[in-house]
């Protein structure tokens, strides 16, 4: 068979600059990360092997005085920093810089409209909720926005009141254009007026998706249609590997999910003959979370067969 990794595929800058953090702090000493550094378990585990360990929100509130704790790119809710500087804990702070600046844009917005007593706003975050980026973005509004993921759950907004909406960075475009469709459609039955960042109005609009991430795309589907088959690693964590994946599906519904080398073998077992065939075009991609070590294990793995 014929097998090809996509260059494309891999860590983000985001990612790669947490990581990049995380490597040149061990040398340093010892170092706690606040949550899996990405949502990938061979990456965690490479990097735990190196003397990263990795913490939960309980263990921080117990650390000895001066530990180092290293928080990703996901970005953590103002809370956390206070609870980090109360234990005199010294934080190596790793956020994204493109989630950075969503976090202040979302906290601007916060703090010139909450005391808007008339007409109260409602903050918006497209997004997953529960995800650790979702979670530090709903910390700058004193936890008030309210997360939607899917069009059908705009019951949860009120149409009388203005609203302000966001995205979590790693969300689709797609997916974020019906939301803003569906949310104008439901303001045009309420009599708003719409308009796009104009706070005075019923709506406002702002497309925070990283366009690094949402140009991956157009890349990727070009890569999987080349293929016969697609092999798509990602963590099973990970929200940007489900919306990758989606899009790989699309564009080749010959593809394959897999987390790590070990799934393979039962992941492929229905298409052993065709991927045998030294004719076979077998592409290997990835999530912006998957690190290219991992996809070149894939492919070693393959040969294999």
């Amino acid at each position: 068979m014929q097998i090809t990794i996509d260059q494309n595929s891999g860590f983000c800058f985001g990612v790669t600059r947490a990581i990049t953090a995380a490597e040149s702090e061990l040398e340093k000493g010892p170092l706690y990360c606040l949550g899996d550094i990405v949502h990938n378990g061979q990456e965690v585990a490479r990097l735990e092997l190196k003397g990263l360990q990795t913490i939960d929100y309980d263990d921080l509130r117990t650390l000895p005085s001066h530990s180092r704790v290293l928080f990703r790119a996901h970005g953590e809710p103002p809370a956390t920093y206070w609870i980090a500087r109360q234990r005199g804990i010294e934080i190596i702070d790793a956020t994204c810089p493109v989630v950075k600046k969503l976090q202040d844009r979302i906290r601007e917005c916060y703090e010139t409209h909450k005391n808007d007593s008339s007409l109260p706003p409602q903050i918006v975050i497209y997004g997953q909720p529960g995800h650790a980026e979702v979670i530090g973005l709903q910390g700058q509004t004193n936890n008030t926005a309210i997360v939607i993921e899917h069009p059908d759950q705009m019951d949860r907004l009120d149409f009388s009141r203005p609203i302000y909406l966001f995205s979590q960075t790693t969300k689709s475009v797609e997916g974020f254009q019906r939301l803003v469709e569906a949310i104008k459609s439901q303001c045009t039955n309420h009599n708003s007026q719409i308009t796009m960042h104009n706070s005075q109005l019923a709506l406002e609009v702002h497309d925070t998706i990283c366009r690094n991430v949402a140009n991956r795309v157009q890349r990727l589907q070009d890569f999987a249609r080349a293929q016969d088959i697609v092999i798509f690693v990602g963590g099973a964590k990970s929200s940007n590997a489900r919306v990758l994946y989606n899009h790989c599906v699309e564009a080749n519904p010959n593809t394959i999910f897999i987390s790590s080398p070990d799934e393979l073998q039962s992941a492929i077992s229905n298409q052993l003959s065709e991927i045998t065939n030294p004719d076979t075009k077998v592409g290997i991609c990835g999530a912006t979370s998957t690190p290219q070590w991992l996809m070149e294990q894939v492919s070693e793995r393959l040969s294999a067969f």
